[in-house]
């Protein structure tokens, strides 16, 4: 059908640049100066010529960024409870729940990669794993899951190294929580305020019986028992996160062994077994 008697008005449908918009970036700094995209994006190098590894690169990047975002707001949190300053704590784990719904998202889209597709390239990988990530290891120490053993993928990266020693060594977020039970007047056995804190965090009888007295009188202790909700909601969005991860390789590589040398999925599964804080489930059952 002829359209010689509608005229194009290529105007009609454009958005016009306002006036006072900057476009002179010759002594100002721009969006890309302030994010250092530059580096940012140059950052995906594929090691291969198949088209699907720029989207294995891109997750695994993007991912540790937000890894880092949430160590960042957890190291907040704990300042924040040893200050006893309860309402920035609860702001910032609340984001950090987020955080990791939003990472729980990104299996969804590695998840497009095909089997087929990802063993053209799964070898250039060589032995690197996200097992060696130290961003997430760093999560797992602040939020109580120690494993000296786990320094050891480290070795030869002194920085990551020397920061996972530091918090191996010191309290964790589920320790300076305790320690806040404490000062509201729960008695805690000395065994677990004096603990080996480079060990990984073990149910006690004195902490079920400190959360079953907070949850029986929230209206009472209602600033412990909106940490302790967010606690779980901490923990239940790191579960998912975990359990999407496992589901992902095993919708991609089965369960052949890991590129760092791990089982794989079955590895996988038994981080699904630790719980952070044990005792905020147990009283579930008590209530």
């Amino acid at each position: 059908m002829s359209n010689s008697g509608c005229p194009f008005n290529g105007d009609a449908n454009k958005r016009e640049l306002e006036e006072d918009i900057h476009t002179d970036f010759k002594d100002d700094m721009s969006y890309s100066d302030y994010l250092q995209l530059e580096q940012v994006l140059s950052a995906q190098q594929p090691l291969s010529k198949e088209h699907d590894e720029m989207l294995f690169i891109i997750i695994h990047q993007s991912s540790e960024l937000w890894l880092k975002l949430a160590g960042h707001e957890l190291a907040k949190a704990l300042e924040c409870l040893r200050a006893d300053d309860f309402g920035p704590a609860f702001k910032v784990i609340a984001r950090v729940k987020q955080i990791f719904i939003q990472l729980t998202q990104s299996w969804n889209i590695l998840s497009t990669l095909t089997p087929v597709d990802y063993l053209k390239f799964r070898d250039d990988l060589g032995r690197s794993s996200g097992f060696q990530s130290h961003g997430y290891r760093k999560l797992e120490f602040l939020l109580g899951n120690k494993n000296s053993d786990m320094l050891k993928v480290h070795k030869n990266n002194n920085q990551a190294y020397q920061e996972l020693a530091l918090l191996l060594n010191s309290p964790s977020l589920y320790d300076e929580v305790i320690a806040t039970l404490v000062k509201a007047g729960f008695s805690i056995d000395d065994c677990v305020l004096n603990r080996d804190v480079t060990q990984a965090y073990q149910s006690n009888e004195s902490v079920v019986k400190a959360w079953l007295a907070v949850y029986q009188q929230p209206e009472k202790y209602f600033e412990l028992y909106e940490l302790a909700e967010k606690l779980v909601d901490i923990e239940d969005s790191f579960q998912q996160w975990r359990f999407k991860h496992m589901y992902t390789v095993q919708r991609i590589i089965g369960y052949k062994a890991g590129t760092g040398g791990s089982s794989g999925v079955s590895f996988l599964k038994k981080a699904l077994e630790v719980s952070f804080f044990p005792e905020l489930f147990e009283v579930r059952t008590l209530l």
